[in-house]
């Protein structure tokens, strides 16, 4: 036996009907603290500062990628170079 139930309801409703809590008040609230926090942080925005502070980084980044592979190789080196052995 098969029993197909179909319900149409406002997402309010069924939360009403499962005894889950209202929460658009607390959505609200989030959105409105999410809004004012980016328009504080806007001037953060402008494609210049933006460069500045990627372009910082990028060289900084750079430099420590190349020490780390470097040291990376030399230590994938070490162990085939203490095996040599001087036998002709």
């Amino acid at each position: 036996m098969k029993v197909n139930v179909s319900v149409e309801c406002s997402p309010q409703e069924a939360r009403a009907f499962l005894g889950l809590p209202d929460v658009e008040p607390l959505n609200a609230y989030m959105i409105d603290q999410m809004k004012a926090r980016m328009e504080q942080n806007m001037h953060q925005m402008q494609p210049e500062e933006l460069l500045k502070s990627w372009s910082s980084l990028g060289v900084t980044a750079q430099d420590q990628f190349f020490k780390l592979m470097q040291s990376a190789a030399k230590a994938s080196l070490s162990p085939f170079n203490s095996g040599k052995s001087d036998s002709k």
